[in-house]
């Protein structure tokens, strides 16, 4: 059964006046389409557009031109359904301090037009591991159970798809876990996820497709998997008997470096050469190989290979 799109985006161009003169292109000509069910991710330096297009989607900025669908919904002509399909989980931490997690659900779904007979308050709440904290006031959370709850803040009326803007931005490695846990949970249960994120080690294990934005431009977009093998260069380390030098040493698509514990670090170029050639060459320094490991790129290599521009 094929899926359909979550969000489809067309052309979809953003231009910010600065003066009579003077414009920032923010959005140039996007094109992509988010599928119903995956884990979207986002990437971007700072800049390149992914909080424009965050904005778009949640209608607080309005295109200059192109065309986004979102579920089925044209941006232009039906926003109320497309409010109605998207949930948005702001980077930005802005909570009452007085009000206790149920109560602040409470009011969302309210502000949303759901019935009261319709709510699922409760649901949410274990959703997000929060059912203990139900009653307490929100100033007594802690950050990463304050993430939680603006994530079940924009779960209130039940959205096919779920946005998060940077959610893991401040929060300690053992609460960032706990996050993506919950997000895993949402996704199993049938949620469409789009996320942002500096992490880019997190992008690399949670997303099942990553864009990559530059300046407002589409400079990437595919499977993790296949960005992964975008990676011209590999990385091989040897530990030998005894400190040697070889960072003048001149070969075509090698690069050589060395550490204090008679390390020896060459990254090589994939094409051009074979481990085993790499291998004879440290032999021919007159060492003896104690130890081999090698390292893969990681997204953080593809990002900046198609950003450094």
């Amino acid at each position: 059964m094929t899926k359909k799109n979550a969000v489809s985006v067309n052309r979809l161009t953003k231009i910010y006046a600065k003066n009579s003169t003077n414009s920032v292109v923010a959005l140039n000509e996007l094109n992509l389409e988010v599928k119903e069910g995956e884990i979207f991710g986002l990437l971007g330096p700072n800049g390149a557009g992914k909080t424009t297009f965050i904005n778009i989607l949640s209608g607080t900025v309005i295109k200059t031109k192109g065309s986004v669908n979102v579920w089925g919904f044209d941006i232009d002509k039906n926003p109320r359904q497309v409010r109605a399909s998207i949930g948005i989980v702001p980077q930005e931490v802005n909570l009452d301090a007085f009000f206790s997690p149920r109560k602040l659900l409470e009011l969302q779904a309210g502000l949303y037009g759901v019935p009261k007979k319709n709510r699922i308050t409760d649901t949410i709440l274990k959703m997000v591991s929060l059912e203990k904290q139900a009653e307490n006031y929100s100033r007594s959370l802690s950050g990463g159970m304050k993430r939680r709850l603006l994530i079940a803040k924009a779960m209130v009326h039940q959205p096919p798809i779920l946005v998060l803007d940077e959610p893991t931005a401040g929060v300690d490695v053992e609460l960032r876990q706990n996050l993506w846990k919950n997000v895993k949970n949402l996704n199993k249960q049938g949620v469409t996820i789009i996320l942002t994120t500096h992490y880019l080690f997190e992008a690399q294990e949670m997303s099942d497709r990553i864009a990559i934005l530059n300046k407002g431009n589409l400079v990437a977009l595919d499977t993790t998997k296949n960005l992964l093998n975008r990676i011209k260069t590999k990385k091989i380390i040897f530990k030998v008997n005894k400190s040697i030098n070889l960072t003048k040493k001149k070969i075509s698509g090698l690069f050589f470096s060395s550490n204090s514990n008679n390390e020896i670090m060459i990254t090589y170029e994939r094409n051009k050469h074979k481990i085993e050639d790499i291998i004879n060459i440290i032999k021919n320094e007159g060492v003896e190989i104690i130890d081999i490991s090698t390292e893969d790129g990681n997204l953080e290599d593809v990002f900046i290979q198609l950003t450094k521009n």
